[in-house]
This record gives structure tokens, sequence and C-alpha cells, in this order.
């Protein structure tokens, strides 16, 4: 009898919390269990602190300052939150990789310049060289000359750190220079490439195994934006396009790698005119899960199959727009396909 009584009474409860609910009381905006989500909207925006003229004003500093935002669009449909692109997507855990493109190499590391940039400086008081110059604001280092083992003559390094293509990743050059001739300029390449080589790759090494313990330069940090050098646009004619902050040589090299990465298949190209002829072969064309895969639900991806032509063209000597246009006679694709699919290429250009 206890037992029929208690079922009977948590029935009654049951339907009377639904009917609660379908009336608003719980769930509702002035329900107990309201939405909070858009909050946000009404509140207030109190004033700026004024410090007294004469006073310290370190301690009313912006403690988390919202960086710029790049992309200068509005998506196309009903607004989604967007997932952040990875720092280089499609790959592996690697922090540090050593970039090569014809004579020039740097290494690429995935943390911002100002966790790179104590590293560098731990590692020039580590190999027992002298630091003859440093500007943390440019992210320079120079070290004093050093007399190296089975060379005829000292030389001189010069490292130079940069924000990376993608948000909070850098840039590592060295420069070398032997002490012969004009000591006094830098030259526009290593006197000796096997000696560049030799001190990037261990500068490299040093930070891929100290990363663990990596501190943070906030002079380099606050000087060396870390919201990368590609963004999305959007042209007054109504397309959109992606701006890569690199010379055209470099920038159609990472391009080819990215549309690999992003499985594009890259069925022919023409550099004199910046085209590449590419087939998107979709997620599923990857044997493991694929990053991209949270942008379609689908099992087989809309646009699995289809031709593309991805341009390429100089906005500048150091600065590049890359569009995607469907191949001559294929169907067009909406402004949210276009979106997403330079989204994919964006997410993996180094």
């Amino acid at each position: 009898m206890t037992s029929t009584r208690t079922f009977a009474r948590d029935f009654i409860l049951v339907v009377a919390l639904a009917g609660l609910s379908g009336c608003g009381y719980l769930f509702g905006d002035k329900g107990v269990f309201r939405d909070p989500s858009e909050d946000y909207k009404r509140a207030p925006e109190t004033p700026v602190i004024v410090v007294p003229e004469g006073k310290n004003t370190d301690f009313s500093q912006e403690i988390y300052a919202i960086p710029p935002v790049n992309d200068s669009l509005i998506l196309e449909g009903e607004f989604e939150v967007p997932r952040p692109a990875p720092l280089v997507a499609g790959v592996s855990d690697e922090i540090v990789r050593i970039q090569k493109l014809g004579d020039t190499s740097w290494a690429l590391i995935a943390m911002a310049p100002g966790q790179v940039w104590p590293q560098v400086r731990s590692f020039v008081s580590a190999s027992g060289m002298q630091i003859a110059r440093v500007d943390a604001r440019s992210g320079v280092m120079e070290s004093g000359w050093v007399d190296l083992t089975d060379e005829p003559m000292a030389a001189r390094f010069r490292f130079r750190i940069e924000q990376g293509v993608q948000r909070g990743s850098s840039e590592l050059h060295v420069l070398q220079m032997n002490q012969l001739g004009d000591v006094d300029n830098w030259p526009l390449r290593s006197d000796d490439l096997e000696l560049e080589g030799d001190m990037l790759l261990g500068v490299a090494q040093y930070i891929a195994n100290s990363t663990e313990a990596a501190s943070v330069s906030m002079v380099a940090d606050e000087a060396l934006s870390a919201s990368g050098k590609i963004s999305l646009h959007e042209a007054p004619e109504g397309y959109t396009f992606l701006r890569v902050g690199l010379p055209f040589s470099r920038a159609w090299a990472s391009l080819a790698r990215s549309l690999e990465r992003s499985t594009f298949e890259i069925t022919d190209r023409d550099r004199s005119t910046g085209v590449y002829y590419a087939t998107f072969r979709g997620p599923n064309a990857e044997e493991e899960d694929s990053w991209l895969d949270w942008l379609f639900t689908d099992d087989d991806h809309p646009l699995a199959g289809r031709d593309f032509l991805v341009t390429m063209t100089s906005e500048s000597e150091e600065q590049v727009a890359i569009r995607m246009q469907v191949a001559p006679g294929s169907e067009p694709l909406s402004k949210r396909e276009k979106q997403s699919l330079l989204t994919l290429v964006k997410g993996s250009i180094n």
C-alpha cells in the first residue's frame, strides 16, 4: 500500500511540474530556471577610472585586453558561434618544425612570440655566447663574435622572432655573419648557410625540449602581436577572400600544402596567373577523423567531388589575397559554402 501511494504521489508531482513548465513558470523569461545567455546585453558599462594627475596609473591598466578582430565580414545565414581554427590544422602535436623554401629556412613554433623570446635568450646564454644587442619590441637579439671549432674565422648570429601566420604561433629566423669585410652592417643573407642551418636547428631543438618550463616576456608579448597574419574579409563586390601577410613565393608554396591538408586534390596549377585547379574530396578522404568534420554533419560532404579554382593575387610585396571559385560550368556555391571552404584553408596555412 505504501509503495502504491508513493508512486501515485510522484506521478502527480511529475504531471504538475510538466504543467507548470508548459506555462513558463519554470523555464520562461521570468521562470525559476530562465535562460541567462542574453544577460550580457543588459549589462551596464562602467566608466573608465580617472586617476588624478601625477598619480601612478599602473594599477588601472587592462588585465585582460581584448585583441582586435581581423575578420571583417559577417557570416552568411543564421549566426552560429564558430569554433576556433586550430593553430596548425590537421597535423601532429609538433611544437617546433623547421620550414624551408629555396635557400631560406626558419622555425615554425606553436607558441606566442612572448613565450619564444625568453627561450631564445636562455639558449644564447646556455651556449656561452655573449649577447651584444637586444630589442624585445622588434623581436631581435644579436650575439657577439664567437670562435667556432673548425671554422677559420669568428662569426656572430642574429635571432629574429616574429608573429607566425596563425594566431598564437611564432617564426624564428637566424642570420649568420663572418668576421670579414663590412662587419658593421648585417648581410641580407647569411655568409655561411650551413652555419645558419646548424644554429637554427640547435635553438629549435632547445625550444622543443624546454616548452614545459617556458616563461613569458611581457614586453615581447605586447610588442609582437599574437593575432596572426591571416584573416577572412569581404570585398566591396560581395565575395569573400583570405588576406595573408606573406610574399607571393612563400604564400604560393604554403597554399599548396594547405589545400592538400584540407583534403583538396590539386589537379593542375599555373603559377604565372596564380591559380590552383583543385578537387575537394571532403573529410571522408582522411583515413582518420579530420578536424574539419565539425563544419558538416552529413556522412557525405555535400561539396565532395566538386572542382574549384583557387586564385592568388599580390596586394603588395608582403601580402596576398586568396579567393575560391567554382570551375567553369559548375553549379555556383552559396556564400556560406565559400566561407566554410576558405575557413578550412585558413586553418592550414603557415
